[in-house]
């Protein structure tokens, strides 16, 4: 690496385009079937070379990782508690949000000081930091099954615009699956792939996330969300991602999703809009 130019990594925000709680293990962990995807919204990790190893963190999202131990810390002492680099974040994305912030963070921090120190990331490495880092490290789309660690290809996707849509509210994970009630639902029958945006949001339509309903009661304003996003010109579909509260939008084309990112903004809310699917050759 030459002096005074850092290493750089984009952490892309994982969206779950459907999730189906399948069961539960006898450890209280939920089993998933779920298809993510990662639109070209994240924050950024960059590093030098250093002696000690530190994080300075900027950006909209900063403040609400104040005096935690950040999971890019964690990913650097799995890696190599040994090596030292100077790291920055900004944080774009919002945090406790349902779209992998802090994983991808987490999977972002493994890539880079792989490449500044020159070492492999262990086999396990991922998976011990949380089960949303390994899919978060490949940052591909994947079929992800188990508590999220048993990841499959996925249908060939198309290429489409999406929107997200935080209302500036976290929604804690454990307490939306505790509210979670009924039966577990069965894995989707996912087609080999989707020709254009406008197919793939009609099989997805079928399917659904099962901690949506759960998310709502405890954050109502999730439902607003997913009216609005529903009711732009062009919206083939409206759903939450993960755990919430942050909500995506479906369209045929990445100018119509930023057109409807702009439109969608409010006091309080976070909302962008861009590409997302295979990246044209």
């Amino acid at each position: 690496m030459n002096a005074g130019v850092a290493l750089r990594e984009v952490a892309r925000a994982k969206v779950n385009l459907y999730l189906h709680v399948t069961g539960r293990r006898e450890d209280g962990y939920h089993l998933l079937d779920s298809l993510a995807v990662f639109p070209e919204a994240g924050d950024v990790l960059e590093a030098d070379a250093a002696q000690a190893l530190t994080l300075a963190v900027a950006g909209p999202f900063a403040a609400a990782l104040e005096g935690g131990d950040n999971l890019v810390l964690r990913a650097a002492r799995e890696l190599d508690a040994s090596r030292g680099a100077a790291l920055r974040l900004t944080k774009n994305l919002p945090v406790a949000s349902g779209i992998g912030g802090g994983s991808a963070d987490a999977a972002a921090a493994l890539r880079l000081l792989s490449r500044l120190w020159r070492c492999p990331v262990p086999e396990g490495a991922a998976l011990a930091l949380g089960a949303d880092v390994p899919v978060c490290l490949a940052s591909q789309p994947a079929r992800m099954q188990g508590v999220g660690e048993v990841l499959l290809p996925g249908p060939r996707l198309p290429r489409f615009g999406m929107v997200l849509v935080n209302p500036g509210m976290p929604v804690a994970t454990p307490a939306v699956f505790a509210r979670r009630t009924g039966r577990f639902s069965a894995p989707a029958a996912l087609p080999d792939g989707w020709a254009d945006a406008a197919a793939m949001a009609r099989d997805l339509a079928a399917l659904r996330n099962d901690l949506e309903a759960p998310a709502i009661a405890l954050c109502p304003p999730i439902g607003e969300v997913l009216a609005a996003i529903a009711a732009r010109p062009g919206a083939l579909l409206a759903r939450m991602s993960g755990s919430g509260a942050t909500c995506f939008g479906l369209f045929g084309t990445a100018g119509a999703a930023r057109v409807a990112a702009t439109t969608l903004a409010r006091p309080g809310w976070w909302a962008w809009g861009g590409p997302c699917g295979p990246t044209p050759a």
